[in-house]
């Protein structure tokens, strides 16, 4: 394998470590004594192992085999189930270890800290794995098996698996604190799309204007940033129109309006939040 393959892969596996690392700290120190109910899978496991006595650890692996023989068969990809099978076996040894390590009583008793340090802890380290290309399993391979089969969006499948876990948390622990464990659910999936994916600082910038060329050369010298022109037809008034597109930084945009204005004042600017950008100028282009 060339050392431009194994960089990448090491990084990666790197992620998945100290993502499922995370995730097992969130879940000893505040979801499992705060008795907050996880969402998906983690939190069948700790209700189960609430019942039953068993290291949660042993039952998120349990439950995961049978939803791991279905993403075999169906969704294939030895990159995808390898780096799930390693994220599930890491993800419950260090559950069952921390276990065994850390105090049982967690860090405190205040539900609403649980919820939130829980959350945020347990969140990043979902989106660390994720940026690592990977996935822990669980709710994520049935996600993808229901929707294959029944064409069942991705949301709803999630939402209604942290349904079914609040609602028994609820039944087992109390509603009081299942409310708390929908804080957790809710802080922990704002943290993992931000450590997932970062701050989303690159704006969009489409441009229809009657005077392309200064606006364009003036973004290009000043902003140092590349600019398409497209042509464009106004459907009520059948007139052709001119349009930009560019990509510029969060704190470039007041800068762009201003050149904007000077150049034509009279353009219609629509500025949007890009999910991503690679390429030149912003994140290199990386295989996957």
């Amino acid at each position: 394998m060339k050392q431009q393959q194994i960089l990448p892969l090491a990084r990666d596996y790197a992620l998945i470590v100290a993502g499922v690392m995370l995730q097992a700290l969130s879940m000893v120190l505040f979801y499992i004594p705060g008795k907050l109910a996880a969402g998906g899978v983690s939190g069948i496991a700790q209700l189960m192992g609430n019942f039953t006595g068993w290291p949660v650890g042993t039952l998120y692996i349990i439950l995961n085999v049978p939803l791991m023989a279905l993403g075999w068969k169906y969704l294939g990809g030895r990159r995808f189930l390898t780096r799930t099978i390693f994220a599930v076996l890491g993800y419950s040894i260090a559950l069952d270890v921390l276990t065994i390590l850390l105090p049982p009583h967690g860090l405190t008793s205040d539900s609403i800290l649980n919820a939130l340090y829980g959350g945020v802890i347990g969140g990043v380290g979902v989106g660390l794995v994720l940026r690592g290309q990977g996935t822990t399993g669980g709710t994520d391979i049935l996600v993808r098996v229901l929707n294959l089969w029944r064409g069942m969006p991705y949301s709803q499948t999630y939402i209604a698996t942290d349904v079914f876990v609040v609602l028994v948390a609820g039944l087992s622990f109390g509603w009081e604190l299942a409310l708390y464990a929908v804080v957790a659910l809710y802080v922990g999936g704002l943290a993992a799309e931000f450590a997932a994916e970062g701050v989303r600082t690159t704006r969009t910038v489409l441009i229809i204007t009657s005077n392309p060329h200064p606006v364009a050369q003036r973004v290009i010298e000043e902003l140092q940033r590349g600019v398409t022109l497209w042509q464009g037809q106004g459907m009520y008034s059948n007139q052709d129109r001119q349009i930009l597109f560019c990509a510029v930084s969060r704190a470039e945009v007041n800068p762009i309006k201003a050149i904007i204005h000077e150049a034509d004042p009279q353009a219609f600017v629509v500025i949007g939040e890009a999910y991503e950008a690679l390429g030149e100028g912003f994140k290199s282009l990386r295989p996957m």
